[in-house]
């Protein structure tokens, strides 16, 4: 909930700005006067000053409010505040608006005017809020980054920083990583920043889809096989743990592993020997393993299909990739990113970009970036280029109807989004008020950040 602070030495004055700021649920801070109120400034958060002009007696020269907003000013340049007062010097207001105040109003003023400014700079003042704690969040991770090798990852959101910063951290040991997130997300490139910033980085690095190959081979590509072994195997081949020797090896689709293969990869792990497929000569090796998957091992795990003691091996450290449209500040950098450099998006192809929910996640935006830029008649890419399907928007909340007609968390969160954090925008498009939607916020937990 935001908060104003009212510095007038009236009490009526106050209360009367307290209730009329509570029937719009907004908090409420009042201090009498100057030193009162910027000794409240310093003590909590405030988003908006609402102050008076004059505070001794008999005064109508506007002296001490000009003090007053100049030291605000002085101590929070970005603090918006809103000069109150009886007595309107239109020179004054005029000088003063110039240097920064948000607005100047007579007393006894408008209610629908006043709440007007205060809803317009709440909101302005929230945004620039959220740009400088995203801004600052952004420098610390790129700094914290900075030292890896990123492979040329592009990001921007949070989630995909946090997920990058553990996957760099575990690369220093030699534990195996499994790396989650739905098929298209980014796993191999995840794997691959693991291995480029791992002890064993001048080894090779060996992809396995085991999702991709019959069953009855996989054991094959795994360990290698003795000429003779299976039908076709007209010569002696070299399987991908002996490829990997000295390096990494990452097992995608992991899960589709059959449980042939999970115990000899599990005995693998725990003793760094294997035996080719139809061969005895037991051979050894020293590979780092990184598993990814999307499937649900713990319920595999459940049905039987999957070790429980592998799941253990492969799961020494978990790097979660969550899906796209969980990591929304990653959309428009990634996509300009696909474009070639005589390509550009237009506004409408942003917002259209950030309306879509992305099932295909990173491989469906890069193969709509491509075929947009191969069709666009121009050198700017528009909604129309792109061809995704219309948002589907939440129907208008009907007032009395209650929660059951309420936008749901992910709805809310989705919106607010690809509002890039503006409520009022977000609270527009799922058909709600401003305070509609910061009450169903707070019912719901969803941090305003």
């Amino acid at each position: 909930m935001p908060t104003i602070l009212v510095i007038d030495d009236n009490p009526a004055v106050a209360t009367a700005l307290e209730t009329l700021f509570a029937l719009h649920d907004i908090d409420t801070r009042t201090a009498d006067g100057p030193q009162s109120g910027l000794a409240a400034l310093e003590e909590a958060g405030i988003d908006l000053v609402v102050q008076d002009m004059n505070f001794e007696a008999d005064t109508t020269s506007g002296e001490e409010g000009e003090a007053l907003f100049r030291e605000i000013r002085a101590r929070h340049p970005d603090l918006p505040v809103i000069l109150l007062t009886a007595w309107t010097h239109l020179e004054a207001a005029v000088d003063l608006v110039k240097a920064g105040a948000a607005d100047y109003l007579a007393k006894p003023w408008d209610d629908r005017k006043l709440m007007a400014t205060v809803n317009n700079l709440l909101e302005l003042s929230q945004t620039r809020q959220q740009l400088a704690r995203r801004d600052a969040g952004e420098r610390r991770r790129r700094a914290a980054l900075g030292e890896f090798d990123l492979r040329g990852f592009v990001h921007a959101d949070p989630m995909t920083a946090a997920a990058l910063t553990l996957a760099c951290q575990v690369a220093r040991s030699d534990l195996p990583v499994l790396i989650t997130g739905p098929n298209g997300a980014g796993k191999e490139r995840m794997a691959e920043i693991v291995h480029a910033n791992s002890p064993v980085a001048a080894g090779p690095f060996i992809a396995l889809n085991c999702g991709a190959l019959p069953a009855d081979l996989i054991e094959a590509e795994l360990f290698g096989a003795e000429q003779g072994a299976y039908t076709g195997a007209n010569r002696a081949r070299e399987g991908k743990f002996e490829a990997a020797d000295g390096g990494t090896l990452f097992l995608d689709e992991i899960g589709t592993l059959p449980l042939a293969g999970q115990i000899k990869l599990l005995r693998v792990l725990e003793t760094g020997r294997f035996q080719r497929l139809g061969g005895n000569r037991e051979r050894e090796v020293k590979v780092r393993v990184v598993s990814a998957t999307n499937a649900d091992l713990p319920t595999m795990i459940a049905n039987g299909q999957f070790r429980e003691d592998l799941y253990y091996r492969l799961n020494a450290i978990e790097v979660r990739l969550p899906p796209l449209a969980e990591r929304p500040d990653d959309i428009l950098p990634l996509a300009r990113h696909f474009l070639p450099a005589d390509k550009s998006l237009e506004a409408s192809a942003e917002r259209a970009l950030l309306a879509h929910r992305w099932p295909g996640n990173v491989r469906e935006l890069r193969n709509t970036l491509q075929r947009a830029a191969l069709l666009a008649r121009g050198p700017r890419i528009t909604a129309a280029d792109l061809g995704l399907p219309a948002p589907v928007i939440a129907a208008p909340v009907a007032a009395g109807n209650g929660d059951a007609h309420e936008p749901d968390r992910t709805t809310i969160e989705a919106a607010i989004a690809r509002a890039g954090g503006v409520l009022a925008q977000a609270a527009n498009e799922l058909g709600m008020s401003r305070q509609a939607l910061y009450r169903r916020i707070d019912r719901l937990g969803i941090a305003r950040d």
